[in-house]
């Protein structure tokens, strides 16, 4: 390990945590940091076992005062991001991968919002897409994301999707030391310590304006790694929503769920793994099993989970339960 003062004889308020392996846009990413207007941090790199000239790229950073370059043997980004955690001073830390890049003015952002309203325990950004043009799903996503600001947002929006951008987290040091923090097994360990958070009742929100340029490539881990599968996403969300459902459906395990096709179906299996009860499927049709959508009981006597996927659906759900009394959060949750 490389350690030294940095920030003269001060104890250095954020701490980015930046694991890296074979990353050929590490110097970008450093660079992205240290260009920061925001002058009192601690840049931790962490080396994973790197095979190629990314350790190089990272020595030839050590002499600035900011930098503390580490290894972790242990492969795997959970074991290098709590390694880093672990060693870092900082009050607040911060998340940074190396594909990407911050902007210039992100930390002192995100310290700001911190410093605004000290219920905040999370606090993400938005960010610019920066990949292939072609991939338009996660094109969609980035455009989604940005559309998820304030914390009543991203408390409703909890179960459809991962609503905040891993790489632009920063949050207080006390909830790594009280929550703990990323865990390893068969699902994004990112989802699951956003959603322990939630459990929790960690308030979470974003500074509105872009904080980091998010790198699509090939080799992301979003792409490469089968804990980051659909599948993966869909058995922890459900585990979860379970637990959010006991607290917040006044007729507990009973539900009706939004969705009576082959996707949505499997999708809802893993949650009636969890305990939960489907009285009835909710869809355009009617059957022993199904009741078409128009049927649908008062918000008074149901609590809906929908598991309908499609964007523009999910919309369409939401306005026609709206325009029926029904509220968000106390009478249905979209899943999905």
């Amino acid at each position: 390990m490389v350690k030294k003062e940095g920030m003269g004889n001060s104890k250095p308020l954020v701490s980015i945590i930046l694991p890296f392996y074979n990353a050929p846009y590490l110097k970008e990413a450093i660079e992205s940091i240290l260009s920061q207007t925001y002058p009192n941090f601690e840049l931790i790199l962490v080396d994973n076992g790197s095979t190629d000239q990314s350790k190089e790229t990272a020595e030839s950073f050590i002499n600035h005062p900011n930098v503390i370059l580490i290894n972790e043997s242990e492969k795997g980004v959970v074991h290098a991001a709590n390694k880093g955690i672990e060693l870092a001073s900082g009050e607040f830390i911060a998340r940074m991968d190396a594909d990407d890049i911050s902007y210039k003015d992100r930390l002192e952002s995100q310290v700001q919002m911190f410093n605004d309203d000290p219920s905040v325990g999370v606090v993400s950004g938005l960010i610019s897409y920066l990949g292939n043009s072609k991939n338009e799903g996660f094109i969609h996503y980035v455009d989604w994301l940005n559309s998820i600001k304030t914390a009543d947002e991203i408390n409703l929006n909890q179960f459809v999707e991962f609503p905040l951008a891993n790489p632009t987290l920063m949050f207080r040091r006390e909830i790594f030391a009280r929550y703990g923090g990323f865990r390893d097994g068969d699902f994004p360990e990112d989802y699951e310590f956003f959603l322990r958070l939630q459990s929790s009742q960690i308030k979470m929100t974003k500074v509105d304006e872009t904080v980091l340029s998010w790198r699509d490539t090939e080799t992301r881990l979003t792409r490469t790694d089968p804990r980051y599968s659909q599948d993966a996403f869909f058995r922890l969300k459900a585990k979860y929503l379970a637990k959010w459902l006991a607290l917040n459906n006044p007729f507990h395990p009973y539900i009706f769920l939004w969705g009576a096709g082959r996707r949505a179906r499997r999708r809802s299996d893993y949650l009636l793994s969890e305990g939960i009860k489907v009285i009835k499927y909710i869809d355009l049709k009617d059957n022993d099993k199904v009741m078409h959508y128009k049927s649908i009981p008062d918000p008074s006597d149901a609590f809906i989970v929908s598991y309908v996927g499609s964007r523009g659906a999910r919309t369409e759900i939401r306005s026609f339960l709206n325009g029926k009394g029904f509220n968000e959060g106390n009478n249905y949750i979209i899943a999905s």
